[in-house]
């Protein structure tokens, strides 16, 4: 994955994770102030408004069960109550279980009694509590009954308050999720002779349902799953788009480095003004290029002035070693080490020359004498040169293909065919093809390939990536004894490299070589008709 794809993933991802946890975050906000409020709605308005209502009292049996009731006599004003609340709370789930006995009695008798008086306090409330029950928007088959811990931890609590979330049933409905507050409160059923409220303890349950809430947060969940993609795509592109503004910077520095090589090593990448690491990165590389330009300038330097240095005192041994041969008579054995000491001399000279022609292509001032070149014409002038060598080592040198004119210096264009046709000879090849042909770019770009083919031995592949290399030979002691000094190709390669072209090899062993030179046609439309 590239930088650009691993920095918008990476965005994505963050935004994503952001917007997950502000999502959970405010949905758990809005859920938790919804109920919150729904609470407090129960337990300060309507379980406000209802423990004010004057309940009527019906007084307790022989059998200790309770007569008549809120709903047992038409005369009693229990109906106008169920009445007055279902007009006064249509929203609500109400209900109230009276108990026939005071709070401060219950809670005494579950504080200071035995497990024993618990019990008996939970099945008497268990049993009174239905019989006088007043359901209001509760289905009455189907009421809210507290279990044995709820109902002690309500009746043990000195705020005798208890939060539930039950699910709850309406008469013909379904049951649903409904916050209910249970209070354990006095309520007045009438006055007393002398003027005093009667009270008797009940339990009053104060509901409201859940669903409508619960259908706000699913709207809003859906709602935010919605914002959520579209802010994950939006979000995706604009961390792309602006992933790819922050790395420009950076393939700027890559497409300038990617341009400078050997022979442009003057050149510098750009330093953007962003002052982060890509401006340091840039500061770096051009640090680095300035510590190469300066070796490569003093390696270029010692090259040329040792080579001038030397083709003095090496054409004076080769001048004297020739006068000696031809004016004096040594005798055989000095005749032999003079012949040694001239044939040195003159590979010497030659190692020479080619070093100074490496140095002059390293420093950019290769000369070249830029004319029409008709590319077969010059294989077969080439041929024709090299046809007594190939004579003398029984090979056969052919020329193929067609004209097509070109630009370039005929002479050092020569100077690389030559190089790469005596190569494939030294080879032991017995058929050399040299032909042109035309061979344009995946560029568009025009141009003229040039191949030397032969059917010698063929070269290693772990060869072929080194044969450009400066001294590197693929046979030390065959190269030696034929004179090679391994600079040849890379002179070759220079001289391609300075008409704007490329050199490569295609070799299998046992297959034979073939040398490609790609050439650019350059400009044909020259000055000087002269065509080489």
């Amino acid at each position: 994955m590239t930088l650009r794809g691993r920095l918008t993933l990476f965005y994505t991802v963050l935004l994503a994770t952001v917007l997950v946890l502000l999502a959970v975050l405010v949905l758990g906000i809005m859920q938790n102030s919804l109920i919150r409020s729904i609470k407090e709605d129960l337990a300060r308005n309507v379980f406000g408004q209802i423990n004010r209502l004057v309940l009527p009292s019906s007084p307790l049996d022989p059998l200790g069960r309770l007569s008549g009731g809120l709903l047992g006599d038409s005369s009693d004003p229990g109906g106008r109550t169920l009445s007055t609340l279902r007009q006064s709370f249509p929203n609500y789930r109400i209900q109230i279980d009276p108990l026939v006995t005071s709070v401060d009695t219950l809670q005494q008798a579950m504080l200071q009694g035995e497990p024993s008086d618990h019990l008996a306090e939970l099945n008497f409330v268990r049993r009174t509590a239905p019989q006088n029950r007043l359901p209001v928007g509760i289905d009455p088959n189907a009421p809210i009954e507290l279990s044995d811990a709820q109902l002690t931890q309500l009746l043990s609590d000195p705020s005798r308050g208890l939060d539930l979330t039950i699910p709850t049933q309406a008469a013909f409905d379904d049951p649903v999720p409904t916050q209910v507050y249970v209070q354990l409160s006095e309520i007045q059923t009438g006055i007393a002779i002398d003027n005093k409220p009667l009270t008797q303890a009940a339990l009053i349950y104060v509901g409201r349902s859940l669903q409508p809430t619960y259908d706000t947060l699913d709207r809003l969940r859906s709602l935010m799953w919605v914002l959520f993609v579209g802010g994950l795509v939006i979000s995706s592109v604009g961390a792309y788009l602006l992933s790819g503004q922050a790395i420009r910077p950076l393939r700027q520095v890559q497409k300038a480095a990617e341009q400078i090589g050997g022979r442009t090593l003057n050149a510098r990448v750009p330093e953007p003004s962003t002052r982060d690491e890509v401006q340091s990165l840039a500061q770096a590389l051009n640090r680095m290029l300035g510590r190469l330009e300066d070796s490569f300038e003093a390696q270029r330097r010692f090259t040329s002035d040792a080579s001038h240095e030397l083709r003095t005192p090496v054409t004076a041994i080769s001048g004297h070693a020739s006068y000696l041969l031809r004016r004096t008579s040594p005798s055989e054995g000095q005749r032999e080490s003079l012949t040694i000491i001239r044939s040195e001399a003159e590979r010497l000279t030659n190692l020479i020359s080619s070093l100074l022609e490496l140095a002059r292509s390293d420093g950019g001032v290769m000369q070249l004498r830029r004319q029409l070149v008709l590319p077969k014409v010059l294989l077969g002038e080439i041929a024709r040169e090299l046809q007594p060598l190939a004579q003398a080592q029984q090979a056969v040198l052919s020329v193929t293909g067609s004209d097509e004119v070109l630009e370039g210096d005929p002479d050092r264009l020569k100077q690389v065919v030559i190089n790469l046709v005596s190569n494939a000879l030294k080879a032991g090849s017995s058929q050399v093809e040299l032909s042109s042909c035309a061979d344009p770019e995946d560029s568009g770009e025009s141009g003229v390939l040039l191949s030397v083919s032969d059917d010698g031995p063929g070269i290693a592949p772990e060869h072929l990536e080194k044969l450009f290399d400066r001294f590197y030979r693929v046979e030390e002691s065959r190269s030696r004894d034929q004179g090679g000094a391994g600079l040849g190709l890379a002179i070759a390669r220079s001289i391609v490299d300075a008409h704007g072209g490329r050199i490569w090899f295609k070799s299998q062993v046992g297959s034979g070589t073939t040398v490609n030179v790609w050439l650019p046609r350059g400009n044909l439309e020259l000055a000087n008709d002269d065509v080489a």
